[in-house]
């Protein structure tokens, strides 16, 4: 096991399988197999030049499906790893595994009839796709620093009920057993979403930016780009189409977060860098501009706007988090109170307050900002003396009147200090006034005065997920990866099955033709069996007849605009070969 697999905490393996690997069918590795066939050879010439060495220092087998442990001890070796995930996992998740150098590659396979593309995350996309340019250090560096800064991107509301509807697609349109009412009606409920108008959040700007180069990105020069985007890598047809003049090539900027992009059709312009290290340097840029680093109004305005949980972290270092719903300002126009509804959790260094939790604040939170007028320091900059030279301790009556007119009375009923400061002052029968509005009274019960002059960071989500969310470990039987045998190509299977073992074997060229004439008769839909044994056959003299009927046959599925290509690069490499 990697260094890096091995160093993560529990609330993450929790998103973790285990890779059954006789859940694969012969189907699904015969198509690993030509993928990978066609594949190799094009990106020997299209693809970044570290993907190709990447796939024997990654531990990528051409003729099968890999095995993820394999490949997590190969990525030790760049003090990366690798886990499988089932499918779709929260973005923050997925987030946090790359900022701990460790790549999650989704355990299910495509089925043969989405070979060229899927829209659900597969083995495929992940491990064929992502990990060989890991072994670039600086693409590396750029896919941990990627997953640093996306963890503290701000996430709208619209952005997690987008992200639902877009992994239920996915998720149908890869299973062969859904209902086509059932498709149709969550295609429309994705339509009437996207055409939505709404706020652009820092999750959406920094998802476009993972699009246009992580997913679909292009590295070198205009003239000359070459191939590094996981979602080209593992996409057999889009691979091969963006290279063409039709798709437009554009230099990469930090201008690529306002191109939006649609995950249904295949891109219409694509976004090309120099070097990675280019890449680092935009997302760094962008970063700059995040709530996480300039705190203060825009970014309290974010929080506000996203109607989803934030956090707001004081100067004292002490973290509200919630849903935000408004902020108050002084007689100098300077924000002096916040005010959370709802659900509301106390931290300091991504850890609840004991008694803080979302139990104690479930029917909000206000929060006090600034300076106390008399003597123009925050509280949190206070020792004991100070404190108690202005007649804040246990059991006394307190009137705290700050610069701007914000005024805190009440009786205080304990001290929370961190790191020998002042945190949060609990106080009963307390009052909070500004100017003559009320924003607490005494029989709302105890009132917890937030300690700190300024908030110089606001981030996406709670301080402390695993109590937020009330984190407990599930039986890991609750997820598991899925098996693409049904009862339509169980027949289907056993004759892959057949073709391995005449392979294995070395049988005879015209034992295969009783197989050919089965699928011929009972699975006229299925090219990709008749495409191995056409590669088993192609040079038996005594099968010339059979070679060309079969050679015929293939030319049939050629003919369809979804797989011409596909099946035509096949049939090259097998006739060059």
């Amino acid at each position: 096991m990697s260094e890096a697999r091995d160093n993560l905490p529990q609330r993450l393996l929790e998103h973790t399988v285990a890779q059954d690997y006789s859940l694969y069918t012969e189907i699904d590795q015969a198509v690993w197999r030509f993928i990978m066939k066609i594949s190799v050879p094009f990106f020997m010439e299209n693809a970044h030049k570290s993907y190709i060495n990447g796939l024997k220092m990654v531990g990528l087998p051409i003729d099968n499906i890999p095995r993820v442990d394999e490949m997590d001890r190969k990525l030790d070796n760049y003090d990366w790893g690798a886990v499988t995930v089932k499918g779709f996992i929260p973005p923050i998740i997925f987030m946090e595994f790359l900022s701990r150098k460790v790549l999650p590659i989704a355990v299910d396979m495509r089925t043969n009839k989405h070979i060229t593309y899927t829209p659900a995350p597969d083995i495929i996309h992940e491990a064929a796709g992502h990990a060989p340019i890991i072994a670039d250090n600086d693409y590396a560096e750029y896919l941990c620093s990627y997953g640093e800064v996306a963890q503290k991107a701000i996430q709208s509301k619209y952005d997690s009920d987008l992200y639902d509807i877009i992994r239920k697609l996915s998720e149908m349109k890869e299973n062969p057993n859904t209902a086509p009412d059932e498709l149709k009606k969550i295609e429309e409920e994705f339509e009437k979403k996207s055409s939505d108008n709404c706020r652009i959040s820092e999750a959406t700007e920094l998802a476009r930016m993972n699009w246009w180069t992580i997913e679909y990105g292009l590295v070198g020069s205009l003239d000359n780009p070459k191939i590094y985007g996981a979602g080209l890598l593992s996409s057999v047809s889009e691979s091969s189409d963006c290279l063409n003049s039709k798709v437009k090539k554009i230099p990469i900027t930090i201008d690529c977060i306002h191109q939006d992009y649609n995950i249904t059709e295949p891109q219409p312009q694509l976004f090309v860098t120099k070097d990675f290290k280019n890449l680092t340097n935009i997302l760094y840029e962008y970063s700059e501009t995040m709530a996480y680093k300039t705190g203060g109004i825009s970014g309290i305005e974010k929080a506000i706007m996203s109607e989803n949980i934030t956090t707001c972290v004081y100067d004292s270092g002490l973290q509200v988090s919630g849903v935000l719903k408004n902020y108050f300002n002084d007689t100098n126009k300077k924000m002096t109170y916040l005010s959370f509804d709802g659900n509301v959790q106390l931290s300091y260094k991504n850890s609840e307050l004991n008694g803080h939790g979302i139990t104690y604040h479930s029917e909000g939170y206000g929060a006090a900002v600034g300076l106390l007028s008399k003597i123009k320091l925050p509280l949190n900059q206070l020792n004991n003396n100070q404190l108690e030279s202005l007649g804040i301790k246990e059991d006394y009556n307190i009137l705290l009147n700050f610069v701007g007119g914000l005024i805190v009375s009440g009786t205080v009923k304990k001290i929370l200090l961190l790191d020998n400061s002042p945190i949060l002052i609990s106080l009963e029968n307390c009052t909070v006034r500004l100017n003559d509005d009320y924003l607490y009274k005494p029989e709302w019960g105890t009132y917890d005065l937030a300690c700190g002059s300024k908030i110089v960071s606001v981030f996406g989500g709670p301080a402390d997920w695993r109590n937020y969310f009330n984190w407990r470990p599930t039986p890991s039987s609750k997820i598991h990866q899925s098996s693409n045998l049904d009862k339509d190509n169980v027949e289907l299977n056993e004759l892959y099955k057949i073709i391995k073992e005449y392979k294995k074997n070395n049988r005879p060229k015209i034992d295969y033709i009783p197989v050919l004439n089965k699928l011929y008769d009972n699975y006229p839909e299925d090219w990709l069996l008749c495409m191995e044994i056409y590669e088993i056959i192609i040079k038996d003299p005594d099968l010339t007849d059979e070679i060309i009927n079969l050679r015929q046959y293939l030319n049939k599925f050629a003919k369809n605009n979804n797989l011409s290509d596909t099946i035509g690069r096949g049939l090259e490499i097998i006739e060059k070969t």
